[in-house]
């Protein structure tokens, strides 16, 4: 393992050792690493829109803007190679939160969640964003392909074969 030395102010010496403390690092080498980390991977994501990511976008909006539930729906359906899931929560009378699981290369990930929080109506978003490299080698078509056959029938019930 490679070893360097950090000077610090004694200020931010001690708002780094808290911050160590509160988030449960042994020590200050595993704290520096995962920040290394979380950085590297931030700047290849923003410089390579190219390489694929996990993702989670979550947004507030307003209920009662004009056709905006409509709009955010027909935009991930647009989206539909990219949207893994969608949670929706009601939070009072006028806000709902939504989050979205999406998945595919950085720079439409990125676009669609720029767009989908553009949307007029939408208070506050944010996107979460884990690069997870190139593309993924064991893409299929058919979700099932890798599967025997089976089905989607209610226990007991069997599909006639033709």
């Amino acid at each position: 393992m490679d070893r360097f030395t950090i000077s610090l102010s004694p200020e931010l010496a001690t708002a780094f050792d808290e911050l160590i403390a509160e988030r449960g690092y042994a020590s200050r080498s595993e704290a520096v690493r995962d920040i290394l980390r979380r950085e590297l991977q931030a700047s290849r994501a923003r410089s390579d829109g190219s390489s694929h990511c996990v993702a989670s976008l979550s947004y507030v909006y307003d209920h009662h803007e004009r056709s905006l539930a409509e709009r955010l729906t027909e935009l991930q359906h647009d989206h539909h190679e990219l949207t893994v899931a969608t949670m929706h929560a009601h939070l009072d009378h006028d806000n709902c939160l939504e989050a979205v699981l999406l998945r595919g290369p950085v720079g439409e990930v990125r676009s669609f969640a720029d767009a989908l929080i553009a949307e007029r109506g939408v208070r506050n978003g944010h996107l979460n964003l884990v690069d997870v490299g190139a593309e993924p080698a064991h893409r299929r078509a058919d979700p099932h392909s890798h599967r025997a056959p089976h089905s989607h029938a209610p226990a007991g019930h069997r599909h006639a074969k033709s």
